[in-house]
């Protein structure tokens, strides 16, 4: 049983700190009967800031007291183990995954999950709800012990997704990139959110919320689009 809610971005346009994510959470959890739970933010993402002024951001951007960050809790483990709701936000994914794995905390986040706690994420939060982080965007600031993330999203997630070229930009584009990744791995799949939409996941059924279409790519660079409010099967 999985109860997700992916953001691509903290923001959409030039829109105020996740002010477009308010409606979308408040209607998932209260969908799910956790209006009222204390949520839990987990931080590690976040480089350039301390926790402390990480947490009062989120606090500040979704209008929200109820919020209380990780790095409060002697007893991390506890702390995830006794939440109902979880909100891990963006910033460097490589540096999220690896305070999960230096606290042992991946297994016990995942095990929570499954047994019906919600979780809303975005950017490096989202990132890491898939299989892995080889999709991700971010560079590798740091070496965590795997690639291999929560997996209670079964396939892999590509936040930020911009199509076509930057003018001026002679790199690889978002797509060929993840071309590159689909051709050294064939099996898997990717769900490409561009900025402003989510997926919205309650146990085997995936929602598209948001302003704009979500690409599911397969190898060796198949595209899906999956339109806003469609809904299907995971």
């Amino acid at each position: 049983m999985s109860k997700l809610l992916l953001f691509s971005a903290s923001g959409y346009k030039d829109s105020a700190y996740l002010s477009h994510t308010r409606e979308f959470i408040d209607d998932f959890l209260k969908e799910n009967s956790m209006k009222d739970e204390e949520i839990l933010f987990i931080p590690y993402a976040g480089v350039r800031r301390t926790y402390d002024a990480y947490e009062a951001r989120v606090k500040e951007g979704l209008k929200k007291d109820n919020i209380k960050s990780l790095h409060h809790f002697e007893n991390l483990k506890e702390a995830i183990l006794n939440a109902r709701v979880f909100l891990v936000g963006g910033g460097n994914s490589f540096m999220l995954l690896h305070k999960l794995y230096e606290n042992d905390l991946l297994e016990v986040l995942k095990e929570c999950i499954e047994k019906g706690a919600c979780y809303i994420g975005w950017s490096a939060g989202s990132n890491i709800a898939g299989l892995s982080i080889k999709t991700t965007n971010d560079m590798p600031i740091v070496m965590p012990k795997s690639f291999d993330s929560l997996g209670v999203f079964p396939y892999q997630i590509n936040p930020h997704f911009i199509g076509g070229k930057i003018p001026g930009h002679n790199g690889e584009s978002r797509e060929e990139r993840l071309e590159e990744f689909l051709l050294t791995n064939p099996k898997d799949i990717v769900y490409a959110i561009p900025e402003g939409s989510a997926l919205k996941v309650q146990d085997d059924s995936l929602k598209i919320i948001g302003h704009h279409d979500v690409l599911k790519l397969s190898h060796p660079f198949n595209v899906e689009y999956l339109k806003v409010n469609q809904t299907t099967k995971i």
